[in-house]
């Protein structure tokens, strides 16, 4: 039995996308005799509690169709995960984190992956209590995510443009940065803590990045001089990020992030106030239908 956990305004409050995803899903699924149920996620952290709900009942596989988001609050609710599952669907404006697991945007590849293949170890960051799969951070992305939470059209474009504009005018933050016991200082406008690849509907945040090495990937990038802004964005879109003279990059097993005031984290681009910026990977134990 396959559990769908589908959010129904992921890709756009109207659901168009998202309805054209699930007529796909019951189709195929249909013509192929696989036993399945739809979970319709109602509000804001219903996916998590379903998640839950549903593993106290003995589901075995539970396949979210969505976004980043979507994904988050899953594996927010899983438990037992020795007997548990996670497949992907994408249908979210960024489906960043299928893109990491090269899961395919078309929901037929996606749906045929969960069919054919053995489920593998996927790796996840733990914050606490809060868990992450792609992408924890503070710093300028949580400044883009205030603006893009205000704009009427939530796309990948708006998405850029509110990053464009932050760029232009953010105040750059001193922390300290604690990876696996060795302590470096920081006047960066991010702190950047990967598992994924990237961000925001595809910007290469962390290119060397992979959901499957038992690694975090830790960045920090320096202050740019304003006149220069624009050529770094450009090449921040072309995936040279690690290229930049003023770029940290280190893989570790965890990050303490401390900065003199109490920060605003990121999470798989859900905000987060007055949480320790604490991470460490966690590998061998979620298992998701991936190549």
């Amino acid at each position: 039995m396959l559990d769908f956990i589908l959010n129904p305004i992921a890709g756009g409050k109207h659901g168009k996308k998202t309805r054209k995803v699930l007529d796909k899903i019951q189709k195929y699924l249909g013509q192929k005799c696989v036993d399945f149920k739809i979970h319709l996620t109602n509000y804001k952290g219903h996916a998590k509690s379903l998640v839950k709900s549903l593993i106290k009942k003995g589901a075995t596989d539970i396949i979210v169709v969505g976004g980043d988001g979507t994904l988050h609050e899953a594996i927010n609710g899983f438990e037992n995960f020795e007997n548990v599952n996670m497949g992907i669907i994408p249908c979210g404006t960024g489906n960043d984190f299928a893109s990491a697991l090269n899961i395919p945007l078309n929901t037929e590849k996606a749906l045929d992956i969960i069919l054919e293949q053995t489920p593998k170890y996927v790796d996840y960051m733990q914050m606490g209590d809060i868990r992450g799969l792609n992408i924890i951070g503070t710093g300028i992305d949580v400044d883009v995510l205030k603006k893009y939470e205000k704009m009427k059209k939530k796309n990948k474009f708006s998405y850029t443009s509110c990053l464009i504009k932050t760029l232009c005018d953010f105040e750059y933050t001193d922390f300290d940065a604690e990876l696996d016991g060795q302590v470096s200082s920081h006047h960066s406008f991010i702190a950047c803590i990967a598992n994924g690849k990237v961000f925001g509907g595809g910007i290469p945040i962390s290119p060397q990045a992979d959901p499957t090495d038992n690694k975090l990937n830790f960045l920090a990038v320096s202050a740019v001089p304003r006149l220069k802004i624009i050529g770094k964005f450009i090449g921040l879109k072309a995936g040279k990020v690690l290229s930049f003279k003023e770029t940290t990059h280190q893989t570790c097993q965890s990050v303490n992030i401390k900065t003199e005031k109490p920060c605003i984290v990121q999470v798989d681009g859900e905000l987060y106030e007055g949480v320790p910026l604490n991470v460490k990977i966690v590998p061998n134990q979620l298992k998701v239908y991936r190549v």
